[in-house]
């Protein structure tokens, strides 16, 4: 059993951005040289987000919606009353997607259905640099 450990860095626009992950995925896993195994990939932060979906327009609007639906940026919220960053909304949006993932690896491909992108979201209120880690375990 192997274990191969990358990176992908980017920068984000912050409140509810939408960014692809997918292709730089593929390039990690061709590089781990892995063929059968599980992938992970992982965002260290407390306002990020990783999930799948299909990655088109509408989808990305529509999920930029509801998170913003359900975690309004002008709640009333405890956090906000200890803390100056005014990101409460923020870390609320991020807990519901969760900071990780793990997808199976068969024959060197990830297992995604046909219109699933592995997406990073980051729900923070300002533009930020971001880091994900991927962990890829396997044979």
């Amino acid at each position: 059993m192997k274990i191969f450990t990358d990176k992908v860095d980017f920068e984000t626009k912050g409140n509810c951005d939408i960014i692809d992950i997918s292709k730089e995925l593929e390039k990690i896993l061709g590089k781990s040289k892995i063929k059968n195994g599980i992938l992970n990939v992982f965002i260290a932060g407390a306002t990020g987000a990783i999930t799948t979906i299909e990655y088109e327009a509408g989808l990305i609007s529509d999920l930029q919606n509801l998170l913003k639906k359900i975690a309004p940026e002008t709640g009333e919220y405890g956090h906000n009353k200890t803390h100056s960053d005014r990101n409460a909304h923020s870390h609320l949006r991020a807990s519901l997607l969760g900071p990780s993932l793990t997808v199976p690896v068969d024959e060197s491909k990830m297992v995604l259905g046909k219109w699933q992108q592995i997406i990073f979201v980051d729900m923070d209120n300002r533009p930020r640099k971001r880091e994900v880690l991927i962990k890829i375990i396997g044979d």
